[in-house]
């Protein structure tokens, strides 16, 4: 049914997304590395949020509020299937004026409008709570910015090699974790009116 794939669907991607997440990519091999640049620095958001208590925290959230979208979602689909079910092998005898039909489809939109609904509250929830986890990180960047005294901050993602001790993820991650160790706990935050265009 097709709601069952919709919904199945969005459970894997927000598990797979949550996964891949936790997941950095693969180290390249061991490169013999130049001399430090004296002012440039490298950066990894995604890393920082895979890694980070408060990122493991946003991603174990987020798998439990999918998991309580499915299980919300899983009677629509069963009560859908059963009457499919009946209508099929009742053929034309079981819903005569086809009204059964009628009913059956009026719901069947009903609970993907819900689904919808549903997986737009899980990536709003998932938006806000990394927007939290970035606030707190702004200021521990800027500091280590300073620290380090760099000119130019690149991100990781659009850097092929770089002298590890350019980097200054981990340095960020350490002190994310004592600024931010987890999220509050949160739930599935509705969306604004205004941004469900």
């Amino acid at each position: 049914m097709k709601m069952f794939a919709l919904g199945a669907f969005a459970l894997a991607t927000l598990t797979a997304g949550a996964a891949s997440a936790q997941t950095p990519p693969p180290a390249p091999p061991p490169l013999n590395h130049g001399p430090v640049i004296t002012g440039v620095c490298i950066y990894s958001p995604q890393t920082l949020l895979a890694n980070s208590t408060a990122g493991r925290s946003l991603s174990e959230g987020m798998q439990r509020l999918a998991q309580e979208v499915q299980g919300e979602l899983a009677p629509y689909g069963s009560s859908l299937e059963t009457e499919a079910t009946a209508l099929q092998q009742g053929g034309q005898a079981a819903d005569p004026d086809g009204s059964r039909a009628r009913a059956w489809q009026a719901r069947l939109q009903e609970a993907q409008q819900l689904e919808q609904q549903r997986s737009t509250e899980l990536r709003y929830t998932e938006r806000l709570q990394t927007q939290s986890i970035v606030n707190a990180a702004r200021p521990i960047i800027a500091a280590l910015y300073q620290e380090r005294g760099c000119s130019l901050l690149l991100d990781s993602s659009n850097v092929l090699a770089g002298n590890p001790a350019m980097d200054i993820t981990q340095t960020a991650i350490q002190r994310l974790n004592q600024a931010l160790p987890a999220l509050p706990a949160f739930q599935r935050s509705p969306v604004p009116a205004e941004l469900q265009q």
